[in-house]
């Protein structure tokens, strides 16, 4: 196979760095190189945001509509590019291929959602609101605006940040992980090949050295970040520091509550899918579920069906879930499933010894299931990110929210029931921004904004629905007063603020 050297992207072209640093991109179900990284040179990271500051000067005033036409094309594009997006996401970072198609599809409603961002950023309009006086508002772009994004949704993440930002008329630089790094590299071409001028949207690559001098460059306006919440508490620290906008969305740990009235098997099956899908990495996996009442009967189902689930290479369609995306990881994954042994859970499934045939090198760690579970120890204090699985048992629905609201992290939660009375009272009760009803990953659909909470977020706007246009945009309110040509009351000096 041959080594792809993975560009910049800087005014439009792609661009080969001149850095002396280079990353080995690998594949996680082989340890095969598969491309090389650059660690952009202080001068390319200069250039980038210098060609995006100098295309805002044009793009800034292109029309809403033309904005929403190339938000139109970019999402054709990455439709008709479905299979070779998904095939890069999995070669990277993977995740089973029916898994990297989804993440195509959760792209392409942000992208969609883009599209529709000029019905978002229309003003507000008082005509007449003192004699003669009209006062309305615009929504006017900041100038550059900054996204990091990290290794497992290296589209889904890429594309709640700069679609939104450049329909509302922002610029943009995109730094992808080095993880993961080509898939983000082609969404970004398929953005230029819709239509964005030249250095409307740049990518640069490189660690914290990079992000630290894209966040404290004075062009920069607002930062978006979504990732651990180690590296997301200092971009956002960092980026208010140096008076950018900055959000960041963050670490999780996610409860799933099973009540007895649930359909049985629809829970027990989105229990295990959103446990160990994508080998658990994502923020908005389920690593934790509490058995209310009669549902602890189940356990033993949910153990015997996770024992079914199938570990492959993410190129296996068969596959339930792929491995972890390097050695680091699973070595730290595995040093956390032994913590919960040493301190005292019972595991009931163990993965740690997983071994995939034809795959001896692979970062595979199997399905892994945890019982006599404390809060306070690591394998439930600690976000895992692995195919990890954390079982709790609670008498009453109080009891279980009392459990989750006390966890510090509030990205989602869901509730599996048949009785709408329980549902409403999770739904209030619970503190966590994004709640699922027999809905296992409750993220939302695109038109509505990415709502996590608590420690799970950094900043009072999320990406994604109306709050997108309120973070990429800048409020501006004009009060106007047009006289007649022969109107004469201006010969007077007023000294009061009133209008009436």
């Amino acid at each position: 196979m041959s080594i792809t050297e993975v560009p910049l992207i800087i005014n439009g072209e792609k661009v080969r760095s001149q850095t002396t640093e280079w990353l080995d991109v690998l594949n996680p179900a082989t340890q095969e190189v598969v491309a090389r990284v650059p660690i952009a040179t202080a001068e390319e990271i200069e250039l980038a945001v210098q060609s995006a500051q100098t295309a805002f000067k044009t793009w800034s005033k292109t029309s809403l509509t033309n904005r929403m036409r190339i938000m139109v094309n970019f999402a054709h594009l990455v439709r008709e590019n479905t299979q070779e997006l998904a095939e890069l996401v999995t070669l990277e970072h993977g995740k089973t291929l029916p898994d990297a198609e989804g993440e195509v599809g959760r792209a392409l409603e942000a992208i969609e959602n883009a599209s529709s961002v000029t019905r978002l950023q229309l003003g507000d309009m008082g005509n007449n609101v003192a004699t003669g006086v009209d006062t309305y508002t615009l929504h006017k772009p900041l100038g550059v605006g900054l996204g990091i994004t990290a290794f497992n949704f290296p589209l889904m993440l890429a594309a709640f940040m700069f679609p939104p930002a450049i329909a509302c008329g922002n610029t943009f630089v995109l730094k992808p992980s080095e993880q993961a790094p080509s898939s983000t590299v082609r969404f970004v071409e398929l953005a230029i090949e819709a239509g964005l001028p030249a250095g409307v949207i740049n990518v640069v690559h490189g660690g914290p050295d990079a992000v630290n001098a894209l966040i404290e460059h004075e062009h920069v306006k607002a930062v978006s970040f979504i990732g651990s919440t180690h590296v997301g508490t200092h971009i956002y620290n960092h980026a208010s520091k140096h008076g950018k906008r900055a959000q960041s969305m963050m670490g999780a740990k996610n409860h799933m509550v099973i009540m007895p009235d649930a359909n049985k098997d629809r829970a027990i099956n989105d229990l295990l899918g959103s446990a160990f899908g994508a080998a658990g990495q994502r923020c908005m996996a389920n690593p934790v579920t509490i058995l209310v009442g009669k549902s602890r009967d189940w356990l033993p189902e949910i153990v015997e069906r996770a024992k079914l689930m199938k570990v492959g290479p993410g190129s296996q369609r068969d596959a339930d879930l792929g491995p972890v995306v390097s050695p680091q990881a699973k070595k730290r994954i595995i040093s956390l499933l032994d913590s919960g042994v040493e301190q005292g859970a019972t595991m009931l499934i163990d993965g740690r010894n997983c071994q995939v045939e034809g795959y001896p090198n692979g970062n595979f760690v199997g399905p892994t299931l945890f019982t006599n579970v404390t809060t306070d120890m690591d394998i439930y204090t600690q976000e895992i990110f692995g195919p990890a699985l954390c079982v709790l048992e609670a008498e009453t629905l109080e009891e279980a929210i009392a459990i989750i609201n006390a966890n510090p992290n509030g990205n989602g939660t869901s509730i599996f029931t048949s009785s709408g009375w329980n549902a409403r009272l999770f739904e209030n009760e619970i503190d966590v921004g994004q709640v699922g009803i027999n809905v296992p990953i409750p993220v939302p659909v695109a038109f509505f904004s990415f709502t996590g909470s608590r420690a799970s977020k950094l900043g009072d706007l999320g990406p994604n629905g109306k709050q997108t246009v309120s973070f990429w945009t800048q409020t501006k309110s004009v009060t106007a007063r047009w006289f007649e040509p022969d109107h004469e009351d201006g010969l007077n000096v007023h000294t009061t603020i009133s209008m009436k």
